[in-house]
């Protein structure tokens, strides 16, 4: 184990890794943001979806070093009395669930369907690409809000299927491509020649050499499904409001941006902002890396 991490260490991508400023920040950026969302409920100074804990009297407070502001509440409060800062805390939680269980779901249902169809051909090829198209022919956010609107319940999972459904497709094409072009090297057919399975050919030959751009494409659309869940949140149709999101921080903060009470969205706006930013910077550098031709 001890060999191992120092050959990591000592490798020419971690190197790279410390010598490019964007990458160190954007993980600096998410590493923050994850330890934030796992230890929300220790560090929050309330939890705001306790109504034990939330108090309809603090309706509307100001940031601590304002006139009016409670150092309870260092970044005020909404319309419900919960603080922000914690309220932001939670609401990470469910960006970041939503973001990895999509990413996760998705590129798996991609890759298998993607890998299957490049490898055999044919009808099968033909069935799972023009499906993809279809899916495809639709906005993604679209989609997903015309799909919640057919679920009669509303729950985190709820959002994570619907963003699935619509968000399989850019890993089956990826995938597709690079298949296409490693099924017929050499030592995919000596393996043929060997008598190899389909099964041991496709996961053991062809996949992990088929496998670097999808993980640029993973890193990519981490960003996209958390501004996903967001924008489904703030119109609406996204996450109950029983649960924390920072979509629907905003969309609440929205009504009150006209009285002067501008930290019910610059707060969890900008919190949202600067996870995509920090996410953005890593996978720059992630497909610079993974490219060869870079």
């Amino acid at each position: 184990m001890t060999e191992r991490l120092q050959k990591i260490l000592t490798s020419r991508r971690m190197h790279n890794f410390l010598r490019d400023p964007s990458a160190l920040v954007g993980s600096a950026i998410l590493v923050v943001f994850l330890v934030a969302a796992i230890l929300a409920p220790r560090i929050a100074p309330m939890d705001p979806y306790d109504l034990a804990s939330v108090d309809l009297n603090n309706y509307l407070l100001a940031p601590a070093w304002m006139e009016g502001g409670q150092g309870a509440f260092p970044l005020g409060t909404d319309d419900q009395g919960r603080g922000i800062f914690s309220t932001m805390l939670f609401g990470l939680r469910t960006s970041l669930i939503v973001g990895f269980s999509v990413v996760a779901i998705a590129s798996v249902m991609g890759i298998t369907l993607g890998m299957m169809g490049a490898y055999y051909g044919g009808v099968l090829d033909a069935f799972i690409m023009r499906a993809a198209d279809t899916v495809f022919a639709f906005s993604t956010t679209l989609l997903a809000v015309l799909l919640l609107g057919v679920f009669e319940t509303r729950g985190l999972f709820t959002v994570i299927f619907a963003i699935c459904i619509a968000d399989w497709v850019k890993y089956a094409r990826t995938i597709r491509g690079s298949v296409l072009e490693i099924k017929d090297n050499a030592y995919v057919l000596a393996a043929k020649a060997s008598g190899a399975g389909d099964g041991r050919i496709l996961f053991k030959h062809i996949l992990p050499n088929a496998l670097p751009p999808i993980f640029v494409v993973m890193a990519i659309d981490l960003a996209v499904v958390i501004m996903l869940e967001a924008t489904l949140s703030f119109l609406g149709v996204g996450v109950p409001l029983t649960e924390p999101s920072l979509g629907m921080m905003i969309a609440i903060g929205k009504n009150y941006i006209y009285a002067g009470m501008w930290w019910l969205v610059v707060f969890p706006g900008a919190t949202l902002i600067l996870m995509v930013v920090g996410i953005n910077l890593f996978a720059d550098w992630l497909r610079e890396e993974l490219n060869p031709k870079l």
